[in-house]
């Protein structure tokens, strides 16, 4: 995060530096939460590969039919139905890798997933942005890259992402403008949508541009990642399916995730729609190792539940909460590393969006997520990127970046001597062990207002999400793109435009 200086309330602010700096590379200390006994775990297990084996999964794409098939699998070219033998299942398990190094432009933001690692990735895909002072609006590319700007500027904020949808921007050039402005906004790895193989194969050389390798170095270093979802219940469509095969043949990372609505797309208990998803990763993750053997992959989750009155979808929900511990214990079943979200169904940055929102960050880093996707932006229920939203999101994980720091506990940090120079009756404001501390003893925030009432009154009495407004527009107005070598940033430039002279490359459907 950039350094900030304001007054505070109750402290210095010398070491807020330091303090974003620890944001990087987050390692959660923290038993993961199980609300599944052993034998619950394996059974689900169980029930997800008898339901690949003997229903399957429709597979749209002939490519994935046909790489499958040369696997092993039974496939019913008439009716598209896939079958998975438990046992290729397991033999493609077997071969993914525990953690993967994302390696970023500068390497000071490559980022861990797996282990005990945490990777923060900003709200990605809403057609619409929204703020204070324009209100709800399609997304624009003007948008896109203001986004890409904020998500660089917080460093607990680890990769970029596809944050809104530039819709003024024709869908066949789209990827190449995402492209550019997360590889010249930012240093940190970026999102690509999977939308066929000639729009993935711009950008992979996009990347390689950026990286300045070729096409062989690009197969064993994961510089960028996407999220490939199923449809379902038990379907893989052309993009999803081709995305998972692009991915996995050029080594960089994709995320299997279904996306589950109990009582709706899924069984309405938790563990039907739980074994639901846990058998379409199964199938995601064992397709990418068909592909390539070793191939960076993830386990994800996205299982919440529907409002039975309306049929909306519903997150945050304390059902949202269980169900993504459930999804951490089964991933950790199969030994992948396990993506996660944050998520409302609010429909403006208030508090229905953080308290949902913070339901959810409980669920995923309470239940031992690697990667939470979505942790900032997402509002609507994933139609609107608001930037008032991320402000407030960006609040939340930095307060959880702090619980994840360890706490000293030395006899020094005890502080005896402390309580002797304070005495019976004494404050500790002044002491020796206070004034060497008081700093960076304790978390300055960036949203929460801590003054009291009148002092925050006589100064306009701003609400956190106004606020919020008032810090994405400084850190827009102060932001200082990353260093990038001027021949690299022509090559790519002088690639988007030929590529858009040649009419982009159309998406697959």
């Amino acid at each position: 995060m950039r350094a900030r200086r304001r007054d505070s309330h109750r402290a210095g602010t010398v070491g807020q530096t330091e303090r974003s700096l620890r944001y990087r590379s987050l390692v959660n200390p923290f038993e993961p939460v199980r609300v599944f006994s052993d034998d619950q775990v394996e059974s689900m297990h169980l029930a997800a590969l008898g339901m690949l084996e003997r229903q399957g999964m429709r597979v749209l794409s002939p490519r994935g039919r046909a790489a499958l098939a040369s696997a092993g699998a039974k496939v019913d070219e008439s009716s598209q139905m896939v079958h998975l033998d438990p046992g290729l299942v397991s033999t493609a398990l077997a071969t993914v890798p525990p953690e993967v190094n994302l390696i970023a432009r500068n390497p000071l933001r490559s980022s861990i997933v797996g282990g005990r690692h945490v990777v923060f990735a900003p709200v990605a895909g809403p057609p619409n942005a929204s703020d204070l002072q324009r209100g709800k609006r399609s997304g624009s590319i003007a948008d896109f890259r203001d986004f890409v700007r904020l998500a660089q500027a917080f460093d607990v904020i680890h990769v970029l992402g596809q944050m809104v949808e530039p819709q003024d921007v024709a869908v066949s050039e789209r990827h190449l403008e995402t492209t550019l402005a997360q590889l010249t906004l930012g240093d940190k790895v970026p999102y690509f949508y999977c939308r066929g193989e000639a729009q993935l194969a711009d950008c992979f050389a996009m990347v390689r541009i950026a990286h300045g390798i070729d096409e062989a170095t690009l197969r064993w270093e994961p510089l960028c990642y996407t999220i490939c979802n199923t449809n379902s219940p038990l379907q893989l469509d052309v993009p999803m399916t081709d995305g998972i095969i692009d991915f996995a043949a050029n080594g960089q990372l994709v995320i299997v995730t279904p996306f589950t609505l109990a009582g709706a797309m899924a069984p309405i208990t938790i563990a039907g729609a739980l074994t639901l998803a846990h058998a379409e990763a199964l199938f995601g993750i064992t397709l990418a190792q068909i592909i390539q053997p070793g191939a960076p992959v993830m386990y994800g989750s996205f299982t919440s539940n529907v409002d039975m009155k309306s049929g909306s979808p519903a997150f945050g929900t304390p059902e949202y909460t269980k169900a993504a511990f459930g999804a951490g214990q089964l991933a950790r079943r199969i030994g992948v590393p396990w993506r996660c979200s944050s998520a409302t169904a609010a429909n403006a940055p208030d508090a229905q969006a953080a308290y949902e929102s913070q339901m959810s960050l409980w669920g995923a880093l309470l239940g031992g997520c690697n990667f939470v996707l979505h942790a900032a932006g997402w509002l609507e229920g994933g139609l609107t990127a608001s930037f008032e939203k991320f402000i407030l999101d960006v609040e939340m994980l930095q307060m959880f970046a702090e619980i994840f720091q360890p706490v000293p506990a030395s006899t020094e940090d005890i502080g005896i001597e402390a309580v002797a120079e304070a005495g019976p009756g004494g404050h500790f404001f002044a002491t020796a062990h206070t004034m060497k501390r008081y700093r960076d003893a304790f978390y300055i925030p960036l949203v929460s207002d801590w003054r009291n009432f009148g002092a925050w009154s006589d100064d306009g009495a701003k609400t956190a999400t106004e606020r919020a407004c008032s810090l994405w527009r400084d850190t827009l107005a102060s932001f200082q793109p990353p260093t990038m070598d001027p021949d690299v940033h022509q090559a790519l430039t002088e690639f988007v435009e030929r590529r858009r002279g040649e009419g982009g490359a159309p998406p697959v459907s």
